[in-house]
């Protein structure tokens, strides 16, 4: 058969499936043209292939840093075969159209992964030629095939055999995901090098003039927040052992946008505890926390904290998740189910509930670099919020001052403020929390539906104590707060009705101390 493409580039260094893929090409008669490694790759294994240095008459150079950026390559790729002008000039210069581009770049993402490299391995492994010659592709792809992706070998391999050619639908498509490709790479190089300057400089640039996010599509999901809406869940490169997007599934059905979100909350949340902990997230929320001396227990607490919003919801431990455990938590309804390991009885017990979506996440201090939020036109970016409370940055601030026990809840209500979308009020005893209110637009109702919900499911509020993500604006949510027996208040103060807030607790007999920073999460 008479196929369209006559003469094909080939220098990969991922040669996942480039053998194959050379030898269709060599069946279809295609000329292939090569360099440095795929060249002894290729003819080391019985491919018929003509080394770029032939073509050019001009050998590689410079340990291998220019080879394929030459008038005969470049001229090739990067002319329009039905402008006369162009296949004039071909002729004058004596160069022969190339009509199929196959290149992926140095590894340089993995090189810079690897706990061993230099600043002088990663300059190495940058790339230059090979961009070229993809951007020249893809910018011509109605003459020329690109190819980035070993995964697209067969898509070009069977429009060949049916067609003899390549659609102009399937050449654009690939000249997209070329165009990503290098996207994706220069943005790599871009974050690796600020990285290295600002240690160089020991400056702080967090912020540069163009944001570049180098991400990667693991799956579609079936839909976003509501079933009208599409979704994709992408990974970050580099580092990110220990982060939700590192977890492997176990076991369970396809994870979903909101038990995605929810996830992330809840694995954040349970991993700032050195001690055994639980967390319970419903709908963006903790609705239960608790820290014990087992799994079991500290569940146990978590779900009694409101039982009825725990139904359906995302739980997450910083343990291991042992045998006793898993047969408490197959009594009840739950979408997903997070720790670092799973003993194996455990596991055995919860293969008996297929649907659990089981996650397994290594624990570690790793954090994401910034955090980023979708606004009308644009983007919100900022550090994130990851600011440990110590308790010696604490500043009793009335006639009271609480107990190491007293303190020991407060530091823990704080840390669950944390992660609870403001306005957040969380009540706490002995390490468990029992009341949270959650996302109101006064502070003063997410007071009183902590305390509803805390007397809704038996608990003795009396001796317990508040946490709040942000100062009191008036001195009502003490009032009611030491009317229903809380002991004790950490917040960060800074209203302009401070010394009354102070005051009123002073009034009631009430610790209060303040963080001196807030907790927003919106």
């Amino acid at each position: 058969m008479l196929i369209s493409i006559k003469r094909a580039l080939i220098s990969v260094s991922d040669k996942t499936g480039v053998l194959e893929f050379a030898k269709h090409l060599q069946n279809f008669g295609i000329e292939i043209l090569s360099t440095g490694g795929t060249f002894d790759y290729l003819a080391n294994n019985g491919i018929k292939v003509m080394p770029v240095a032939n073509e050019t008459n001009f050998p590689e150079i410079l340990d291998g840093r220019v080879k394929t950026l030459h008038p005969k390559i470049h001229g090739g790729i990067l002319a329009k075969r039905e402008d006369a002008t162009h296949q004039q000039q071909m002729l004058e210069h004596e160069i022969i159209g190339i009509d199929l581009v196959c290149v992926n770049l140095y590894p340089f993402e993995e090189t810079i992964n690897k706990d061993s490299c230099t600043f002088n391995d990663a300059i190495e492994n940058i790339d230059i030629g090979g961009p070229a010659m993809i951007r020249a592709s893809a910018k011509n792809h109605t003459n020329v095939v690109i190819l980035t992706n070993h995964n697209d070998y067969n898509l070009v391999i069977n429009e060949l055999q049916n067609t003899q050619n390549v659609s102009n639908v399937t050449r654009l498509k690939l000249a997209q995901s070329a165009f990503s490709h290098t996207a994706y790479y220069d943005s790599l190089i871009s974050e690796y090098l600020l990285k290295h300057a600002n240690t160089e400089t020991n400056e702080e640039i967090i912020f540069t003039n163009k944001l570049t996010i180098p991400a990667t599509l693991v799956q579609t999901l079936r839909y976003g927040e509501n079933s009208h809406q599409m979704a994709g869940f992408y990974k970050d490169s580099g580092n990110i052992d220990g982060l939700l997007a590192s977890f492997t599934q176990l076991q369970g059905k396809e994870l979903s946008y909101n038990n995605l979100t929810d996830a992330d909350t809840a694995w954040e949340c349970v991993r700032q505890y050195t001690n055994t902990a639980c967390v319970i997230v419903k709908h963006a929320n903790p609705c239960g926390v608790a820290i014990d001396e087992r799994t079991v227990t500290s569940y146990i607490k978590a779900f009694a904290s409101d039982p009825v919003s725990a139904f359906g919801g995302i739980i997450a431990f910083n343990k291991e998740v042992d045998k006793s455990t898993a047969e408490v938590l197959i009594g009840n309804f739950l979408e997903v189910l997070i720790a670092p390991s799973y003993s194996s009885d455990a596991m055995e017990i919860l293969t008996t509930k297929p649907n659990v979506r089981v996650l397994q996440i290594n624990l570690t201090n790793n954090h994401n670099k910034l955090d980023y939020k979708r606004i009308g036109g644009g983007l919100l970016v900022q550090t994130p919020e990851n600011k440990i409370l110590n308790k010696d940055a604490l500043k009793i601030v009335t006639n009271n001052t609480p107990n190491e026990g007293t303190i020991n809840d407060l530091l823990f209500a704080w840390s669950v403020a944390r992660f609870v979308k403001s306005n957040a009020i969380i009540l706490v005893k002995n390490n468990q929390t029992i009341g949270i209110g959650a996302g109101q637009m006064s502070r003063i109702d997410s007071t009183k539906i902590a305390i509803n919900k805390a007397t809704e499911f038996g608990f003795n509020v009396e001796g317990a104590v508040c946490a709040s993500d942000a100062f009191f604006p008036f001195r009502d949510n003490v009032d009611i707060l030491a009317e229903h027996g809380i002991k004790a208040i950490i917040h960060p103060g800074g209203s302009i009705k401070d010394k009354e807030i102070f005051s009123a607790a002073d009034e009631h007999g009430m610790g209060m101390v303040l963080t001196s920073y807030r907790a927003f999460r919106h």
